[in-house]
């Protein structure tokens, strides 16, 4: 998944602006019947509905789940899964009202507000900073984090990964400034780590994982450090993959959402009680083999809980400044102004464990 959010350097911020005036009803969505969905008690104001995702185990291994295994149905939804190539495209979709209901990053949200586009997020879906991630040459040799300056790291510019070598770099005494960044795709930097035409290099999975089978070496990632002198958990980065709709279909639909919420905590919970069958469904759909699949869920956690680690991680202000100094966004919107949870909380109030100040 492409982290870099460069569509919003391209003009978003303009485009977003007029495209605001559109319509948010997306285009082919037809009205319920009279009927509602399973153990709603109320009515859905549509069945059918267009939810569009990412083609990644990040951002939409629930939503591909829960229309595979049939959940949406049993809710009642007729939903088209809509998976696109590049996470980033998502963006403009939700300014320009062809996705009105959405699955991507919370970092798109913060993005999405600061141009006052309209947009809620409804629910958290998963944890995935643990496939944010800087992987060694086969040649790397570390005594400890602070060998790192002086290397030279291949990175997509902008990439969100540099929250979790900065703040590693912030813990273990590693001066940021001395490592050597490089501007090279994922798959590019892939084959310079291999060739040994860079130290590292930083970017998510799939990349990770294929990495590391070319031969490099973990050393880090947002939640786990396999560095010398730090081994385990850590909290270098969070990042959430979370479920968006326009503030007009948030309006018009509320027991249709708690339908879609239903379906997905259905697959949340499929995923990680059931998880080899999970893959065996999933890893067709995201053109992964079976075995490159384990290794990537393994680094994420596929939760909907609004726990502090979503309230104070990924919506904080460390990661807004951040936002900020690459040129993301030009103020920080407060996580209140881009969340919506009362259906979250209607659905299953036990997912809220947190709540923003």
């Amino acid at each position: 998944m492409k982290k870099g959010n460069k569509w919003f350097k391209t003009g978003i911020a303009g485009t977003a602006l007029m495209l605001m005036l559109t319509a948010c009803g997306g285009g082919g969505d037809k009205p319920a019947s009279e009927s509602g969905g399973a153990d709603s008690g109320t009515k859905l104001e549509m069945t059918d509905l267009t939810l569009v995702g990412v083609r990644d185990a990040q951002i939409s291994s629930q939503q591909i789940i829960a229309d595979k295994m049939g959940f949406f149905k049993e809710e009642g939804l007729n939903v088209t899964s809509k998976l696109i190539e590049s996470g980033p495209d998502i963006g403009p979709m939700v300014a320009g009202g062809s996705a009105p209901v959405s699955i991507q990053t919370n970092f798109m949200d913060i993005i999405l507000k600061s141009t006052e586009v309209p947009v809620k997020i409804i629910a958290p879906l998963a944890q995935i900073a643990g496939t944010q991630a800087v992987v060694g040459s086969s040649k790397l040799e570390l005594k400890s984090a602070k060998d790192l300056e002086g290397k030279t790291i291949g990175i997509p510019s902008g990439a969100d990964v540099v929250i979790a070598i900065n703040n590693m770099a912030k813990e273990l005494g590693v001066d940021a400034s001395k490592i050597k960044y490089v501007n090279l795709a994922p798959s590019d930097a892939v084959v310079a780590l291999e060739k040994g035409d860079i130290d590292a290099m930083a970017a998510w999975e799939p990349f990770i994982t294929k990495a590391i089978q070319g031969g490099g070496k973990f050393l880090f990632s947002g939640t786990k450090s396999d560095l010398p002198e730090k081994q385990g958990d850590v909290n270098w980065m969070s990042v959430h993959t979370s479920i968006q709709v326009t503030d007009d279909f948030l309006k018009k639909n509320p027991n249709t959402l708690k339908a879609v919420l239903r379906s997905l905590k259905k697959a949340t919970d499929y995923i990680n009680n059931n998880r080899e069958e999970a893959i065996k469904v999933l890893a067709p759909e995201l053109h992964l083999t079976e075995a490159e699949l384990t290794e990537i869920m393994s680094r994420n956690v596929y939760t909907m809980e609004v726990s502090d680690t979503y309230v104070n991680g990924s919506n904080g202000p460390a990661v807004g400044e951040y936002l900020k100094s690459v040129g993301n966004i030009k103020s920080i919107p407060a996580p209140t102004s881009y969340h919506d949870l009362s259906l979250l909380k209607d659905v299953d109030g036990k997912l809220i464990t947190s709540e923003f100040k």
